[in-house]
């Protein structure tokens, strides 16, 4: 493998150009070569701030340009799915910003066209890769903390921005689409699992109608997870994971930085007291999205499965929807399966 995948950047949304773009610039099997906007001067702007060769004022155009073979897609939620399609039409391989789409039923039309299409189509979940993530799999596998049985989860920041695109409910906005995807897609993979059942409860904001708060409960062969996304309380985040004989905490789970280690806890529960029992493996400074658009590059150009597939994608929908459906009900509900 000694050339890289030419990559064009569908939008120049804040994620791209705040934490891909200067990623993917330090990827060993990358090339981003072209971004595009609705705005031409914008595209310019952003190609010249990172020297990128190409710029388009619009997504078709990019997506017209044979000599990418890759497309990266930031878009608001409500936009992922439709240009992710087209993407696959043109046929470009696709990786797509989290959630994929608005639900599980939009998933399978890109699994149709990914199918028909020949391409390759991924969710971008950095976190899937990272290796504080892997660090933790491979603990609670080797039985470190003895038989897993419980999960608990909590990520939250605090945006009452009316101009801010995850308070606008028509696209896709909320704590449940944004951050608590993550939640789900986590303990769906330490688990090693999917939840045969899920109940939530939902608190919307009176103005912008986007689910502010968000709780859940999902119950897995193996045990349990709980966890509480929102979008109007204090910036935290942090994941627990509870064994018969012990647990782990992962201190900095999805906004891992990229200039100092992250840490992990594992306690064997012998002393409550100051963390006594407390022992933390420290895992090198590194950058989730150069790991993730490495691997995604690497399965386009050895031809194998990218790192979190459009089925893996499918089954975080549907829980996310079970979720969404049991607020409503007030009942148990069950995820759609592929």
């Amino acid at each position: 493998m000694s050339r890289k995948v030419k990559w064009g950047v569908l939008s120049t949304a804040s994620i791209a150009t705040r934490r891909v773009i200067p990623a993917m610039q330090k990827c060993e099997f990358a090339e981003i070569v072209a971004v595009s906007s609705r705005s031409l001067p914008t595209a310019k702007n952003v190609a010249a701030n990172f020297a990128i060769p190409k710029a388009y004022g619009s997504y078709a155009e990019l997506l017209a340009d044979p000599e990418i073979e890759a497309i990266y897609n930031p878009l608001p939620n409500h936009l992922h799915a439709e240009w992710t399609w087209k993407a696959a039409r043109s046929g470009k391989h696709v990786l797509c910003e989290k959630p994929i789409a608005l639900n599980a039923a939009e998933t399978r039309k890109l699994l149709e066209a990914r199918d028909e299409s020949g391409v390759k189509i991924g969710e971008a979940f950095m976190v899937r890769t990272h290796p504080q993530w892997l660090r933790t799999q491979e603990l609670v596998r080797s039985g470190r903390i003895g038989k897993l049985h419980s999960a608990a989860g909590l990520f939250s920041y605090f945006n009452i921005n009316p101009q801010d695109v995850r308070n606008v409910a028509q696209f896709g906005g909320g704590a449940l689409l944004d951050i608590g995807c993550y939640t789900i897609k986590t303990t769906r993979f330490i688990f090693g699992e999917e939840p045969v059942r899920a109940i939530g409860c939902i608190e919307r904001d009176p103005n912008f109608k986007i689910d502010r708060l968000t709780s859940a409960i999902l119950e897995y062969p193996s045990g349990q997870c709980i966890f509480s996304v929102s979008t109007q309380m204090v910036y935290y985040q942090k994941m627990q994971f509870f064994g018969t004989e012990g647990r782990i905490d992962v201190e900095i789970p999805f906004n891992a930085p990229t200039d100092k280690p992250t840490r992990i806890f594992i306690d064997n529960g012998k002393e409550l007291y100051a963390n006594a029992s407390v022992v933390v493996e420290t895992v090198p400074i590194c950058n989730q999205f150069t790991i993730q658009g490495d691997l995604f590059s690497k399965a386009v150009l050895q031809n194998t499965q990218v790192p979190n597939p459009l089925e893996e994608a499918f089954c975080n929908m549907a829980v996310i929807d079970a979720v969404f459906r049991s607020a409503e009900t007030g009942k148990w509900e069950v995820p759609e399966r592929l």
